[in-house]
């Protein structure tokens, strides 16, 4: 800054108040002031500018599984608002072969130079009910569960199977089976006690869940089982992947979708991967979820706080996979 401020024959505080786009500075002196700066390729000292100020305008991302269709959305409505409010956005990926703790997270992320935090944990932490947040960063947690001192964001996912069942229901199927995801998955343990406590509510019979791994393949795998039973006039797999599976299996073995049975899906993901989907599912806005969780972080967390349980409502995306029971 000295050395600009010699270049363009003005004070220092006076190329302070260029490089910050402050007022009571001429238009004459502002492009001499603009000029120095690129003659020399000065840029603002951004360690001296956060001891300052106090504040990084970076907010942190702790995830696992960046590669994951709901954290790619997910991380756009991040960005997007974080870019909206000024603000960077500080990531790490954590290692999914080693259970997730919120205090390990915590500690990373505050090594970095970050004013907030946001946590995704599609696992359940080990230590989440005594985990608390650290003194003076704002956390927030992307998670179905709640949490006494933190504000915790994310799709509904025990709602979706309410609006999945109810249209099964009303399309007067109740031999409803359900293919989960894996078992330490947040988002499947949800959806499975959604369709779990409709069919009991319902007084309807209860059948042990399949269990897949979110990929078609494992849908595929209960498809061939489900095909064998009877009884059965509705599946509900508790992803698009699976639930394109099973269709699959239904078919090759001969019964068909719909007519014989129904098929319904959860995060309509396959449009952007197949031509003319016809799979019954629910939407999320996974987008309006993170930016929910950027505008809750930078509200801070001081004196008076209260934290919150937000859950985004879904959409329920109606197709061809589902007809009457003949």
């Amino acid at each position: 800054m000295a050395e600009v401020a010699l270049a363009a024959g003005v004070s220092q505080q006076t190329v302070s108040r260029v490089v910050n786009g402050r007022p009571n500075v001429s238009e004459k002196t502002r492009k001499r002031v603009l000029a120095a700066i690129r003659d020399l390729g000065f840029r603002p000292n951004f360690a001296g500018k956060s001891l300052r100020s106090g504040r990084y305008n970076s907010l942190g991302l702790c995830l696992y599984n960046v590669d994951q269709f709901g954290n790619l959305a997910t991380i756009k409505g991040i960005l997007s608002a974080a870019s909206d409010m000024g603000y960077a956005v500080t990531t790490v990926e954590m290692d999914d072969r080693v259970p997730l703790s919120l205090a390990e997270a915590t500690r990373r992320m505050m090594a970095l130079p970050i004013d907030a935090l946001i946590i995704s944990m599609s696992i359940k932490a080990r230590d989440f009910e005594e985990f608390s947040p650290q003194p003076g960063l704002s956390t927030v947690l992307l998670s179905m569960y709640e949490h006494p001192l933190c504000t915790t964001v994310d799709s509904d996912q025990y709602a979706c199977s309410t609006l999945l069942m109810d249209h099964l229901f009303e399309h007067g199927h109740r031999e409803i089976r359900f293919v989960s995801g894996p078992g330490y998955s947040v988002d499947s343990v949800f959806r499975e006690k959604g369709w779990r406590e409709a069919l009991e509510a319902r007084g309807c019979y209860v059948a042990e869940p399949q269990r897949g791994d979110w990929t078609a393949d494992s849908g595929y795998a209960a498809g061939e089982r489900l095909a064998r039973d009877p009884r059965v006039t509705a599946v509900y797999a508790a992803n698009d992947q699976m639930a394109i599976g099973v269709v699959a299996a239904l078919e090759n073995a001969g019964r068909r979708v719909p007519e014989d049975i129904s098929v319904v899906g959860v995060d309509d993901s396959l449009s952007r991967m197949m031509p003319n989907v016809h799979l019954t599912t629910v939407r999320f806005d996974l987008f309006e979820r993170g930016r929910t969780a950027v505008e809750h972080a930078l509200l801070g967390s001081g004196p008076g706080y209260r934290p919150l349980a937000i859950r985004i409502a879904p959409v329920l995306v109606k197709r061809e996979s589902v007809a009457h029971v003949h």
